[in-house]
């Protein structure tokens, strides 16, 4: 997916597993299928994943999730991952990587969604849980201002010529940068909460993985759940949900399209599963402006 993302596969990730914890090394071991861009998962026995960076932007959130998923765990309605094990750079591949407990439930799309009214108010339960942690913590992968994100999505725009409406897309991008940013202090922020992260169970959201955009900042990149996942009539049961003005709301709208923008281009040929995700969130969010 990356021009220069480490290749892995499962011998590696034996041996990787074989010399620094010899404990499990007669557990069985298969590769997850999985939309994800910038990890490789491994699933080890029945209750155990590895997380191994494919590029070198990833690291940095894999440090990050270890340093702050177990504070945060205690205080969320939903089961994350937790940390058993933090693996070494060996075997020719560079990095650290990480060992963490598996979690059960499937990815939903917006077809599976079966209750949208009780997935809407888990999402914003979530939310809600994150903005109430009183920790200091780093400014999150999204938590900037949106317009810092103003070239990168213009010049995915242009790229997108032929594939998208990229005159709509152009105004909504314009109409979300003239939202007023946010002033008050920075809130905590999972920062990518995409279908592919979310784990249900019964249909309802049980779990949240991959959090290595997590930190402080905007609230507003946590409501690309609202296009991402939910259908149009249960948006508005979102917004109320969490009292989200009219400048949030917008806001949230700008990080929806500016992810998928900048995604689809990238992911069109490499992770076609990404690319539809990124295809849902500009359909999404251009039939709504």
């Amino acid at each position: 997916m990356h021009v220069d993302e480490v290749s892995t596969d499962v011998a590696l990730a034996r041996r990787l597993v074989a010399a620094q914890f010899p404990e499990w090394a007669a557990l069985g071991l298969e590769p997850v299928r999985s939309s994800g861009t910038d990890n490789a998962l491994y699933r080890l026995g029945a209750d155990m994943v590895l997380r191994l960076p494919r590029i070198h932007w990833a690291v940095e959130g894999e440090e990050r999730a270890r340093e702050w998923l177990p504070r945060l765990a205690p205080l969320l309605p939903v089961d994350v991952p937790v940390l058993v094990g933090v693996g070494e750079p060996a075997e020719g591949y560079p990095w650290s990587w990480s060992v963490y407990g598996w979690l059960e439930g499937e990815n939903p799309n917006i077809d599976s969604v079966t209750d949208p009214v009780a997935i809407t108010r888990d999402l914003a339960q979530l939310v809600e849980a994150l903005r109430r942690v009183d920790l200091n913590g780093p400014l999150a992968g999204r938590g900037a201002p949106l317009a810092t994100r103003d070239e990168p999505t213009r010049d995915a725009v242009a790229a997108l010529e032929g594939v998208i409406d990229t005159e709509a897309a152009g105004d909504a991008w314009g109409a979300a940068l003239r939202a007023p940013a946010w002033a008050d202090p920075p809130s905590w922020v999972h920062g990518d909460l995409l279908p592919g992260n979310l784990l249900l169970r019964g249909g309802r959201l049980t779990g949240v993985i991959d959090w290595g955009c997590v930190g402080v900042g905007d609230p507003a990149c946590d409501l690309i759940a609202a296009w991402g996942l939910l259908p149009a009539e249960a948006r508005s049961l979102f917004r109320s949900e969490l009292d989200v003005d009219d400048a949030t709301w917008a806001r949230g709208r700008g990080w929806a399209l500016s992810i998928a923008l900048i995604a689809l281009p990238y992911y069109l040929d490499s992770n076609p599963a990404f690319a539809d995700v990124a295809r849902h969130l500009i359909g999404e969010v251009l039939a709504e402006s």
